[in-house]
């Protein structure tokens, strides 16, 4: 295994490489190639909505909690306008309550007055004790006049009561901020999706062995690049503040962004997901927009690739882009959003075709099975 140890803070973390080599052999088939989304499944569940990066509030387990009869939601939400590509740069938290397969719109989640930046980025949620702490990605710094790409990770907390009703925000605090040893500020004024640098998307998660810790998609600072793509990971302390570890994965000159990355215990392992889309692969990587994963036993490492070459699920050839984001609950099920789903119209200007191709809606889920190094699609 490709690996390298380092010890911050007494954690020693062993950094997998995700390599080119690595992706020599990945090849589409039925166990990893996600079935076509049709126009049925692409309607979007609110005609006022465009909505994509989603995730439950969940247990310190991970498991999504109860609540009305289903399940609590979040996702990254805005009105639906002529240009879906427009969202990233108005997008805010909205909560949802999920009913077997659909998902209602409840509200806008946080106020506008508390909000650090000037838009909110993906996170992560848990309830415990009664208290909701909500973990985001604030993007852009909240007055700004000109759109920058500056991501700073943030938390928040309020009460859930017995109504299923949220009390007021906390303030949102500052968590973590990137080093400059392990991770690159994400600080730029200028760029465009896929491009930036990163420091945001974090997830949290809970081992009654090692404790509590935080992942992020990060950049690179120890090995800066065009690809220097890495999964971060924060420890918390006995007084409840996460300091950096060194990274999980890194993908040095294979990949710009390992997007919204999460943990799934199964089976006595610990599963690593993370999403990826093939536009932002170094050049002369063939590799499909889609679901990656690695299994270990600990979170600390050391890990190896799902399938040797960490694809979990693609989106299907003749849809290449069709979904995004993709999220593995506990029990294995998959969400994700409907992307630009439709054909390529090549008779007109891209941007004139986005409105019509693009879903902006929760996808259909879909079952996955682990077993060791190995995952695989469970189709009906």
């Amino acid at each position: 295994m490709n690996a390298s140890a380092a010890t911050a803070n007494s954690k020693s973390v062993a950094t997998k490489a995700w390599t080119a080599s690595a992706l020599q052999d990945l090849q589409l088939d039925e166990t990893n190639q996600a079935p076509a989304i049709e126009a049925d499944l692409a309607q979007p569940m609110s005609p006022e909505l465009d909505v994509w990066d989603s995730w439950p509030l969940a247990d310190r387990e991970g498991n999504p909690v109860a609540w009305r009869g289903g399940e609590l939601w979040f996702a990254l939400a805005v009105p639906r306008a002529g240009d879906p590509e427009a969202r990233h740069h108005l997008a805010r938290i909205h909560h949802f309550h999920r009913l077997g397969d659909h998902f209602h719109h409840v509200a806008q989640t946080l106020p506008e007055a508390i909000s650090p930046g000037a838009r909110q980025w993906s996170g992560s949620a848990k309830l415990e004790d009664g208290v909701v702490t909500l973990y985001f990605t604030a993007a852009g710094r909240k007055g700004d006049e000109t759109l920058t790409y500056h991501q700073r990770i943030y938390s928040t907390q309020t009460t859930l009561n017995a109504e299923g009703e949220f009390g007021d925000w906390s303030n949102p605090i500052e968590i973590i901020k990137a080093d400059g040893k392990f991770y690159r500020p994400a600080d730029e004024n200028e760029g465009e999706p896929g491009r930036i640098k990163a420091f945001r998307d974090p997830s949290f998660y809970h081992d009654d062995d090692n404790g509590s810790y935080l992942l992020f998609t990060g950049s690179s600072a120890s090995n800066p690049g065009t690809h220097d793509g890495v999964i971060g990971l924060a420890a918390e302390n006995d007084g409840g503040e996460f300091h950096l570890l060194p990274p999980l994965l890194a993908a040095t000159g294979v990949n710009n962004e390992l997007e919204r990355p999460h943990v799934v215990k199964h089976s006595g392992a610990l599963y690593l997901f993370w999403s990826t889309q093939r536009g932002v692969f170094a050049p002369g990587i063939a590799a499909p927009t889609g679901l990656y994963g690695a299994v270990a036993k600990s979170i600390l490492g050391p890990w190896t690739l799902l399938n040797g070459h960490g694809l979990v699920i693609a989106n299907p050839a003749e849809r290449p882009t069709q979904a995004y984001s993709w999220w593995v609950l506990p029990d294995l099920s998959v969400t994700s959003f409907v992307d630009y789903w439709g054909p390529e119209m090549t008779d007109r200007p891209e941007i004139e075709t986005r409105r019509a191709r693009f879903g902006g809606t929760f996808a259909p889920f879909l079952q996955i099975a682990l077993e060791g190094e190995r995952s695989w699609l469970v189709h009906d």
